[in-house]
């Protein structure tokens, strides 16, 4: 029937549009077909004003929402006719730009790949090694103030100092090459040297005890083969010690000048004197207080001396290696020049002294000297004839006498006290 209807109405599409039927037109042909004439007369053309007011809404309700994107819709495809050709272009421009940036590509990756030597790519990598090893570089930086402080601390951090010169030095043998690591170490070696003056300034201390020679000994023992090459310090500092030592007691020593003015002043007026000599107190003050630090010092230094030599190992050669063996200590030799430089102040300035009981004193006070050096092997109580000094003999026979009579009260007091305390233990 709806088929029938569109025939007659002429709804039927044309050959160019196809053959199949429009489904809406035939469903509502379908529909009025099944409606009564009267409804086709009045419901049907209320029914179809209300759907078409309904649809003018809709589309009115569709134009303004839609109204903006429409209009920017029309408005950017306008410009198409335009933009697809330029796209078109820069396509094609693309497409053979695209052989050349690759070989640009590889001419990039071939120089400044891993595999390539350039001096650009290298210089870049010393900067990051740089910035990676900043840190390190600025502890490297501070070893030099850091030993000056240790050098400078109060009290003296000699061994962090040695520990701290030793770690420089260690870095100088594994970078030779480094300008940043020579001039670290010529700072340390500055500052080193320092610390060697102020340990010899230490050595030359009048109170030097033993346990602060052989600490600074051997600090100096630790510097002194860095210092100075090809010195070894087993035969150097022994001899560096008693110079250090010599040099202190010939200082105090010269300390004595105006008691020794005074003393040539009297030597003088007893030369020029026809009669009897009567002075001489000022030379007997200087004698003796002459001999009083000559005993100090000699004994200490002779006593502190054999300990230091005693801290280095010396080393056993056979005689077949050296014939001639090897020289003697330098210490075997200092109490000679010591003793003599004793002698020639006696023999200089003893004539002067002509009261016997003064002359007694000095000679008695000079064989405590020789007595308590004797305790380390350079007792020269003989060598007082040398000088002219006859009463000698006659002092060592009286000291003796002396000492002889002091042990035997000595050693009978001694034999008595355990009867006395028997005695004493019976009668309680």
């Amino acid at each position: 029937m709806a088929e029938t209807l569109s025939d007659l109405l002429k709804l039927a599409p044309d050959a160019g549009e196809g053959t199949q039927q429009d489904a809406t037109t035939l469903a509502y042909l379908s529909h009025l077909a099944e409606l009564s004439v009267d409804d086709l007369c009045s419901l049907e053309p209320q029914r179809l004003s209300q759907a078409s007011q309904s649809l003018l809404l809709s589309v009115q309700a569709l134009s303004k929402r839609s109204q903006r994107l429409v209009v920017e819709s029309a408005a950017s495809h306008a410009s198409l006719r335009q933009t697809l050709p330029a796209v078109a272009q820069s396509s094609h421009e693309l497409a053979q730009a695209i052989p050349r940036l690759d070989r640009e590509a590889e001419a990039f990756s071939a120089a400044f790949g891993k595999a390539g030597e350039s001096s650009l790519v290298a210089r870049r990598k010393q900067a990051l090694r740089l910035l990676h090893n900043s840190e390190r570089l600025v502890d490297v930086m501070e070893l030099p103030a850091l030993v000056a402080s240790a050098v400078k601390a109060s009290p003296a951090g000699y061994s962090s100092t040695l520990d701290l010169y030793a770690h420089v030095r260690r870095l100088a043998s594994l970078y030779p090459s480094s300008p940043l690591v020579s001039s670290v170490l010529a700072d340390a070696d500055a500052a080193i040297r320092q610390m060697a003056a102020d340990l010899l300034v230490a050595l030359k201390t009048p109170g030097l005890k033993l346990a602060a020679a052989l600490r600074t000994v051997g600090w100096l023992k630790r510097i002194v083969p860095d210092l100075i090459s090809g010195t070894p310090g087993d035969d150097a500092l022994p001899a560096l010690f008693l110079v250090c030592r010599l040099t202190t007691l010939l200082t105090t020593l010269a300390a004595l000048e105006p008691l020794r003015e005074l003393a040539d002043e009297e030597r003088l007026r007893l030369a020029k004197s026809a009669q009897s000599w009567s002075g001489g107190q000022q030379t007997e003050r200087y004698l003796k207080r002459f001999i009083e630090v000559f005993r100090e010092h000699s004994f200490g230094i002779v006593s502190i001396s054999k300990s230091v030599d005693a801290s280095f190992a010396t080393p056993t050669t056979s005689m077949t290696s050296d014939p001639l063996r090897s020289l003697p200590s330098v210490l075997s030799t200092l109490p000679l020049h010591l003793v003599s430089l004793l002698l020639e102040t006696l023999r200089t300035y003893l004539p002067t002294v002509r009261d016997q009981p003064s002359r007694d004193s000095i000679i008695t006070q000079v064989l405590y000297c020789a007595g308590s050096l004797g305790r380390l092997g350079a007792d020269f109580g003989m060598l007082l004839a040398v000088i002219g000094i006859e009463e000698w003999s006659d002092l060592v026979k009286r000291h003796r006498l002396l000492a002889g009579r002091l042990e035997s009260v000595i050693g009978d007091h001694r034999g008595h006290a355990p009867t006395h305390t028997t005695a004493a233990l019976t009668s309680r």
